[in-house]
């Protein structure tokens, strides 16, 4: 159903993965500070700063409108003594460090939320597909796919953000709009708190920060036992786009030939 809330510009943030220095970066945009709401889709606590991070979010009040994510859910399933299929060193220690508070949280984020947008109508809002929390879909990915992953959705929805790949981008896919505003703490590609504002269009934007001085704060701050190298590599994005699009593609239903292709 359509929402009958008046619509606004929204600032949409991603995979912010614990880190607290590049959310608290991104929140003090002008354009994230007066944005009616703060959208986060999904992937929120799972990294070295996961208490302080949802501490900081729960204190926008309503104008932060919490997704969950395939690691929010982990996090949950852990400490409920569930061992998800994969969950990599930092989200089993990230659970750990949880209040019964967060975890109840956590555990009743949607899964989507449909919410109108200023020039855009309804948008429709998840972590990684409309459908499932951990499906990948990519910025090349065939209209075939889009089509299977788009089922069920009503015809008034034409705009749909997602995340989950760490990649920003926007594209066209059988006349709806979709965004990926990329990751706030783990990009891939290039450095920055990759993020997106909505109404009346759409900008995909990037935050620089201090990146160094952010490694010594995690370092100092957090009791990951690998926090330093762990920051290094994703805070300084490491991982190009070339190499999360080989490890993605697989899941999108690609051949090592399409994966391959130039």
């Amino acid at each position: 159903m359509p929402s009958t809330a008046p619509p606004g510009r929204a600032a949409v943030l991603s995979d912010i993965h614990g880190v607290l220095p590049a959310l608290e970066a991104v929140l003090a945009e002008p354009e994230v500070s007066a944005a009616e709401r703060v959208v986060i889709t999904g992937d929120i606590a799972a990294g070295p700063q996961p208490a302080e991070v949802l501490d900081l979010l729960t204190g926008l009040g309503d104008r932060a409108v919490l997704i969950g994510g395939n690691a929010d859910r982990e996090l949950v399933e852990l400490r409920g003594g569930k061992s998800p299929v994969t969950t990599d060193a930092i989200t089993a220690w990230a659970a750990g460090r949880l209040r019964d508070d967060h975890l109840a949280l956590l555990a009743g984020l949607p899964r989507t939320r449909c919410l109108p947008v200023a020039g855009l109508g309804d948008v429709l809002f998840c972590h990684a597909t409309p459908r499932d929390d951990e499906e990948v879909v990519l910025v090349d990915s065939r209209l075939a796919r889009w089509t299977d992953v788009f089922e069920g959705l009503g015809a008034h929805i034409r705009t749909v953000v997602c995340g989950h790949t760490h990649m920003p981008f926007v594209r066209l896919a059988h006349g709806r709009q979709v965004i990926n505003p990329g990751s706030i703490g783990m990009p891939y590609g290039r450095p920055g708190a990759h993020w997106a504002l909505l109404g009346p269009g759409v900008e995909l934007r990037v935050t620089h920060f201090d990146i160094d001085a952010a490694i010594a704060r995690l370092t100092a701050e957090s009791g990951y036992p690998d926090i330093e190298e762990w920051a290094d590599y994703y805070l300084h994005a490491r991982a190009s786009d070339a190499d999360a699009l080989t490890v993605f593609g697989p899941r999108d239903g690609r051949t090592t030939a399409d994966v391959s292709a130039p």
